[in-house]
């Protein structure tokens, strides 16, 4: 008699338990649905202007480094023209008469020397026009006078994470 209860309290305890499942299906309500989306779209939101502050600042570094590298191009020109090792232009201090000749090179004793591989794209405007002063143009000149390369700065109008202009760097 014993053993009967046991049997019968087992079947009430697993014909309860198939009657639970029913009242809980499995799967995700509406509401649990809506809230995860929220939360997705508050995260996403919040991602947004962060990602947008690392692109301008990878692209500022990258313009750092761009006309960092370009004024080493000019000045190892500038010192190879002051110790005579090739022919300089009259007029032109020694700088060279524009960015295509760092690029092409000058012949020194029989042999091409070369400043720079190409002429960096500007990662401010997207294009490769630097905007040039020579020795002969005002220091806050936005123009150039054409006489020669005495340095480089992006034309982009923009403003620096750290409150600077781009032309001014």
């Amino acid at each position: 008699m014993q053993s009967f209860l046991r049997i019968s309290h087992s079947r009430r305890l697993h014909t309860q338990s198939r009657v639970e499942r029913r009242r809980h299906p499995a799967g995700v309500t509406l509401i649990e649905l809506i809230i995860a989306i929220t939360i997705l779209l508050i995260l996403t939101g919040a991602a947004i202007p962060i990602v947008r502050v690392q692109i301008k600042r990878e692209k500022e570094v990258e313009l750092r480094r761009d006309l960092w590298e370009m004024r080493d191009a000019i000045d190892r020109y500038k010192d190879l023209a002051d110790r005579n090792a090739f022919q300089i232009k009259v007029g032109s201090e020694g700088y060279p008469p524009d960015l295509e000749t760092l690029v092409k090179g000058v012949d020194s004793q029989g042999k091409k020397i070369r400043f720079l591989r190409r002429v960096p794209i500007d990662p401010m405007t997207g294009k490769d026009d630097w905007g040039l002063r020579s020795m002969q143009d005002d220091p806050q000149s936005t123009s150039w006078g054409g006489q020669n390369i005495f340095d480089v700065f992006t034309k982009s109008t923009g403003t620096a994470l750290d409150g600077t202009k781009y032309a001014d760097w």
